[in-house]
């Protein structure tokens, strides 16, 4: 039966006959009374799940994946439109560390610089995605030094960076200048690349199928009803499902379980909600894990291997065929269920499978434009990418919206960012989802191109 809370958790498991109370039972803190579930322990053949129904929730939606789920983040196994940007992000600041490094002869200045930097993307990610910027359409900041979210997407680069740098400082000297004939130079000269990485597989392989994932719990709190106390019954081990993995135990006990991310995708599966693979109020008997916190930029993560992989792209023919070879390795391995592919986890095959499609794009855009010299259809990609860190700030992280919003009349809905997705788009074409990915494209992704291009003109470039 462990199989059946295995596709419990995944939403392959979901009539509700399944779903089997074991206990419930009433704790009480200065806060309140709470709800505690039994969660497929090692020793027990049933699943225990809540018997009462959880809150509703609607979580809003107002980019392309909260109206288009296809092209959402996967709520766990799979892979998305949305799961490739992370890795494809990482593989390109690897292509950038091998040149950037290039410039900078002496180490002891280049390890000033990897410092610097890092310290720059810990404290932007801090700000951003710790909870101090509630942007773009709540206008109020400040955080709760309680909850802060500690960990984030700049915080993971800047981490990922600051290693892959120093190990690229380091040895660039103890390399040859010119790689010898033969599919094993890549291997050979770039050694300490490769040992790094092994390395990093090794840990997080045996962590995760090794580590004890002992009980835990979590508070919810709620303005109408107060809060209540969730306890989520483990005791396993390599369980790769939302509520029991290592990964998650390792962000709880490192990071402590308020300051991890609130709103984990696994929401929508199909044991969550009845909307799946969009976002929608609790299911009756939803597990309470569905509404637990989970750290998706965590610490234990696949990121060296695309890091290292950013580094060997620089040779071309050895790249494809390493692109292809891990991408089978990838579908092999989540096809026969032996590790899915699952960006939350950062799984092995989620690492193969993107490092290798990042590699298959950049070589077709390496032949495209530096070989073919087709550069002018891309130069907007250019644009984007020397002013990367403007753009992730100002659209990504909604900072710029949230500068309009701050501008309105009467009503805070009522500013010049919502009039243009109300009558420009969504009235226009009578579908608030296709509305909303038209706005995106249109008034998002073109809108920050040309901004690019602008800067671009005048040299203007946020750099870290």
């Amino acid at each position: 039966m462990e199989d059946d809370a295995r596709k419990l958790e995944e939403g392959r498991l979901y009539n509700k006959d399944h779903f089997i109370s074991e206990k419930v039972n009433k704790t009480s803190d200065h806060n309140g009374g709470g709800n505690a579930i039994d969660h497929d322990h090692e020793e027990k053949n049933k699943v225990a799940v809540v018997a009462t129904p959880l809150e509703e929730e609607q979580i809003k939606g107002n980019d392309a994946g909260g109206s288009y789920a296809r092209i959402d983040h996967s709520p766990w196994n799979g892979c998305t439109l949305a799961d490739f940007v992370m890795p494809f992000f990482l593989f390109i600041v690897g292509v950038a560390i091998a040149l950037a490094l290039k410039k900078i002869p002496k180490i002891n200045d280049a390890i000033k610089k990897i410092i610097l930097r890092t310290l720059k993307l810990m404290f932007w990610g801090i700000i951003l995605q710790g909870g101090y910027s509630h942007a773009p359409d709540d206008l109020s900041y400040g955080v709760d030094m309680k909850k802060i979210r500690w960990f984030g997407i700049l915080q993971r680069i800047a981490l990922v960076y600051f290693v892959v740098a120093l190990i690229e400082t380091f040895t660039t000297k103890l390399r040859p200048t010119v790689l010898e004939p033969g599919h094993l130079s890549i291997f050979t000269a770039y050694k300490w690349q490769w040992i790094g990485g092994f390395v990093a597989f090794l840990v997080y392989m045996i962590t995760t199928f090794s580590l004890y994932v002992p009980d835990w719990s979590f508070v919810v709190h709620n303005k109408d009803h107060g809060s209540k106390e969730y306890l989520v019954k483990c005791g396993m081990r390599g369980h790769l499902g939302p509520a029991c993995n290592a990964v998650g135990y390792v962000d709880r006990q490192v990071w402590g379980i308020n300051h991890i991310y609130t709103q984990p995708v696994w929401r929508r599966l199909k044991a969550c909600t009845l909307s799946s693979p969009s976002d929608g109020p609790l299911r009756e008997g939803a597990p309470s894990w569905c509404t637990g916190p989970f750290e998706p930029e965590g610490l234990l993560r696949m990121v060296k291997l695309d890091s290292h992989a950013c580094r060997v792209t620089l040779r071309l023919k050895q790249w494809v065929s390493m692109g292809f070879v891990l991408i089978v390795i990838a579908i092999i391995l989540h096809f026969t269920d032996a590790i899915p592919i699952n960006k939350q986890l950062y799984s092995f095959s989620y690492v193969c499978f993107t490092a290798g499609a990042a590699g298959l794009v950049f070589s077709g855009f390496y032949l495209l434009i530096d070989v073919w010299g087709y550069r002018t259809p891309f130069l907007f990609l250019e644009w984007i990418g020397m002013n990367a860190m403007l753009v992730f700030v100002m659209a990504a992280q909604g900072i710029f919206a949230a500068f309009v919003n701050g501008w309105y009349y009467k009503s805070p809905d009522n500013s010049l960012v919502h009039w243009i997705q109300k009558h420009v788009f969504i009235n226009v074409w009578h579908s608030k989802r296709l509305g909303t990915l038209l706005y995106v494209i249109f008034g998002e992704i073109l809108f920050w191109v040309v901004v690019a291009g602008i800067l671009h003109k005048f040299r203007i470039y946020w750099k870290l």
